[in-house]
């Protein structure tokens, strides 16, 4: 049954490549931020593609190498193989990140087609893939019953593959060394290849060029209302917020996980807190610590302003050049972290104070210690993006995904939930659960001033000399 090990695993490889590159495959093949500049240049618009093409493949790749090197691998040490099965399941890697690129190109054109014609893209960009994220951990959780029940059965189960889905078991044969199999699946993949590359080549340029749906509609006279620096401010960082998927997705996802938790609670939180009083004592005060440090790191997932100065790009000198006082732009992309983080924080610990009954101490520390860190949390990503900023970016992922003030910001905040929850375990006892508590908060509350205090004084005159 080694073609069926080759066909599970591969078909694994395809889609968790195809997940974890066809969300990078729209922006960064038709909204790359120098599409304009490369097409109004003498290079052909196929150079173009297979540069933009490259970084997809090379993504998908990533993934898909992830789960076929060390099957690969595995099946070299198990299995006794010939020069022939090494090379072709070597080749079976290549011929995978192929396809893979192949599916996440036509989703990524697909996409693009429809977007042309949708409003409101952002937010239905971020429904789609959150249903994606969704359906993704749903089959991680159901997989280990569905493939030891495929194990069990799998002469069973091999024979009704090859019965009706005989491509599939081609696909597995071919990683065993079977000549046949193998030129078959390699012409297929290629075909398929070839077909993507044409129907992109052919569509490319309109779609890169393409403004989109437009909507007409008739002038009304109104009065418009006069507002301040501050609110114009604070809208212009929110739209640019809604305006991204790729922000919102990766930057914000603590909005949608922190109610998610807070329902969990509701619905199995007695159950889990039982378990965990019958393993610490319910006089333990280790449930108080653990929910602190899970809601610490779901906060961390709202990672706005980390990125927020570096967005700018090349269009900071708009802010630069505003009559308004540098502090007041800091302010505005703090404030959109703290009102989107603050709202389902608050959610969230009423959820667990519903789901639990905590003393007075503990109630304390419960809204005390995640509230501080939201702020802390806050001033730390901007201080962050201040102190390394990228405004040459080509691609809004550069800034959002690959920075090293993002990677901090949100590694930041585990490494905060770790502390506290080890901190208590080597010192909690010793200095009792409110004193501990209390230190903790006192040292959240004493960084958060240092950092406001640099941001209102040496930030402003770093980001005005950006």
């Amino acid at each position: 049954m080694q073609w069926l090990y080759f066909a599970l695993m591969g078909l694994i490889a395809v889609l968790l490549g195809t997940f974890g590159s066809v969300f990078n495959t729209y922006s960064g093949l038709y909204l790359a931020n120098d599409n304009d500049l490369l097409l109004s240049m003498p290079i052909p618009v196929n150079a173009i593609m297979a540069a933009r093409l490259l970084s997809v493949y090379l993504m998908g790749l990533m993934y898909s190498a992830v789960v076929m090197l060390p099957a690969v691998i595995v099946y070299w040490i198990v299995i006794p193989v010939g020069v022939g099965a090494v090379l072709s399941s070597l080749l079976l890697v290549l011929l995978i990140s192929v396809f893979v690129l192949t599916l996440s190109c036509a989703l990524g054109w697909v996409v693009a087609k429809v977007s042309l014609k949708l409003k409101n893209k952002s937010f239905i960009t971020v429904f789609i893939s959150l249903l994606f994220f969704g359906a993704y951990y749903f089959v991680y959780f159901k997989a280990q019953t569905a493939i030891r029940t495929l194990v069990e059965n799998a002469a069973l189960y091999g024979e009704k593959i090859i019965g009706s889905a005989y491509p599939v078991y081609l696909f597995g044969k071919a990683g065993t060394g079977d000549p046949a199999a193998v030129a078959i699946v390699s012409a297929v993949v290629l075909a398929l290849f070839a077909l993507m590359w044409l129907l992109l080549s052919r569509s490319f340029l309109k779609i890169t060029t393409a403004t989109g749906k437009t909507e007409r509609k008739a002038y009304k006279a109104a009065k418009a209302k006069q507002g301040s620096a501050a609110s114009a401010l604070l809208g212009k960082e929110f739209k640019r917020f809604t305006a991204s998927p790729n922000y919102m997705l990766n930057c914000g996802l603590g909005i949608i996980m922190m109610p998610i938790f807070g329902a969990v609670l509701l619905w199995k939180g007695q159950t889990i807190f039982a378990a965990l009083d019958g393993v610490f004592g319910a006089g333990d005060n280790f449930v108080t610590v653990l929910l602190c440090s899970a809601l610490c790191v779901l906060i961390s997932m709202n990672d706005m302003t980390a990125p927020s100065v570096s967005l700018e790009g090349k269009s900071l000198w708009l802010l630069q050049s505003l009559p308004v006082r540098p502090w007041q732009v800091l302010r505005a992309k703090l404030s959109v972290q703290l009102i989107l983080t603050v709202a389902p924080a608050v959610i969230c610990i009423l959820c667990a104070c519903i789901a639990y009954s905590f003393t007075a101490a503990q109630l304390a520390a419960i809204i005390l210690i995640p509230l501080l860190f939201v702020v802390l949390s806050t001033l730390l990503g901007l201080f962050l993006g201040l102190k390394m900023p990228n405004l040459t970016w080509t691609n809004e992922i550069t800034p959002i995904k690959q920075s090293v003030s993002v990677l901090l910001a949100l590694f930041g905040g585990m490494i905060y939930a770790a502390l506290l929850t080890i901190g208590y375990l080597m010192f909690g006892h010793a200095l009792s659960f409110v004193l501990y508590m209390g230190c903790f908060a006192a040292l959240s509350l004493i960084l958060s001033a240092v950092l406001y205090l640099w941001l209102k004084k040496k930030g402003t005159a770093v980001f005005a000399a950006l």
